[in-house]
């Protein structure tokens, strides 16, 4: 079989086997959980609830303000205990509903509306996962309504599902894509008959056979395929997907929409098809806990709002002397400063890192040995890059296409200089777009 993938890239260590054969445990409740008013990109939810309030598991208690937003829904049966400012994955402290749950599991789920996406409306569909607040469970969090929503005069003939899952560790859409392979299997019909694809094309990488076994069993039609993906990162990034697979390049500051093509992740059809289903909104998922620093790693579901704490002490609890502890992997996840921050739908894991796994002694000048101009998946000249935001000269670094970079952090991994590269770019992207802000006014 012909294997697909892109120019440029990596090879990590992916240090998969830690979890990669462990079977998904349901977590147990925590005490007490923590949803945030903002889990996607777009405009945070307004609270739906007051303090004091029972909420129904299910029952809806963040309601979207804009069109580019997402619902939020109670993960528990339980009781509103407050409704404040609290420490975010992001960083800063957003609006959260404080829960605690009770013993009651009552259930406030939409109604069913089938699980054959060819007796089903393509808008019937697109409504209820709106209403269901699904987002990209890749890490993005864009809503998917919103993504299966594009302009009239850009049609899109081909949807890929992606379960690449290529970041190093992680292993949660993996144990999706092999213990609930019917229902991604038709999370993706149904996705695909809102966008009315004649193709459906599910992008796994050979690292996972078991996965590729059971998701060519699954596949009965002539519109969906599965296609093998060489292992290599970041093969699961939007474009490179979309290169490596259908040979279409996105241009420069467009969107995979432009190329007729719509990329979801795997744990995002699974949600899709419960939704359908079962009526039930985005109220947790499939999370990855993982690392040298704990002692049990494994892949959970996990009621969104769980601190991270909870899912340590269920993985084990700490091991060794733990230096950091990542939301997502390590190549684009998000150091956290405490971990009492919660679970959020962008959760794909919780990695905790010995200081010997990443403790390094600072960073010399670039070399110009150019080994991150040949890894980069977007050929861009990362060293350039660096040294034009270490120089400070942000307008300067958009002639040097900063906006294309994906982040992907490539260019640090192979760095002999321990350069931080991806922090550089990122900063200038923030100061870029805070002069364009004082532009406008």
């Amino acid at each position: 079989m012909k294997l697909f993938s892109f120019k440029g890239g990596v090879h990590p260590a992916y240090h998969k086997g830690l979890s990669k054969d462990k079977e998904i445990t349901r977590a147990a409740i925590p005490k007490q959980l923590i949803v945030p008013l903002a889990q996607h990109i777009g405009a945070p939810c307004e609270p739906g609830v007051e303090a004091g309030d029972t909420v129904k598991e299910g029952q809806l208690i963040g309601k979207a303000r804009s069109f580019v937003s997402a619902p939020v829904h109670s993960p528990v049966s339980g009781k509103v205990k407050k409704i404040e400012k609290v420490l975010h994955p992001l960083g800063q402290k957003m609006l959260s509903i404080i829960i605690q749950p009770d013993e009651e599991g009552a259930k406030d789920y939409m109604q069913p509306l089938g699980s054959d996406a060819s007796d089903l409306e393509p808008k019937d569909i697109l409504t209820r996962i709106n209403d269901a607040g699904i987002v990209g469970l890749g890490g993005a969090t864009f809503p998917t309504h919103v993504k299966l929503s594009p302009p009239k005069d850009k049609p899109i003939d081909t949807l890929i599902i992606n379960g690449c899952e290529c970041e190093p560790y992680l292993s949660a859409d993996h144990r999706i894509m092999v213990e609930r392979t019917g229902d991604v299997v038709s999370g993706a019909g149904m996705i695909g008959k809102v966008l009315g694809v004649k193709k459906i094309i599910i992008a796994v990488e050979t690292n996972k056979p078991d996965a590729v076994e059971k998701i060519e069993k699954a596949v009965n039609n002539d519109e969906t395929v599965c296609l093998l993906t060489r292992t290599k990162y970041p093969q699961g990034a939007e474009k490179m997907l979309i290169k490596a697979v259908v040979d279409r390049e996105v241009p420069s500051g467009g969107l995979p929409m432009d190329v007729g093509v719509v990329v979801s992740n795997a744990g995002t059809a699974l949600a899709v098809c419960e939704a359908v289903r079962d009526g039930k909104p985005l109220i947790e998922r499939v999370l990855t806990v993982t690392g040298n620093g704990v002692k049990s790693p494994g892949n959970f579901l996990v009621k969104i709002g769980t601190p991270l704490t909870d899912m340590i002490e269920q993985a084990g609890g700490m091991v060794g002397t733990v230096g950091k502890c990542v939301m997502g992997g390590p190549m684009m996840g998000l150091a956290q400063s405490s971990m009492d921050v919660p679970v959020i739908k962008g959760t794909s894991g919780i990695l905790l890192m010995q200081k010997e796994d990443y403790m390094q002694d600072g960073h010399l000048p670039c070399i110009r040995c150019s080994f991150c101009v040949q890894s980069c998946p977007v050929h861009l000249m990362p060293s350039i890059l660096s040294v034009i935001a270490e120089a400070q000269k942000w307008v300067r670094a958009l002639d040097y296409g900063v906006n294309d970079c994906i982040e992907c952090g490539c260019c640090a991994y192979v760095c002999p200089s321990k350069r931080p590269i991806v922090q550089l770019i990122k900063t200038a992207k923030i100061k870029i777009r805070e002069i364009k802000e004082r532009e406008k006014i």
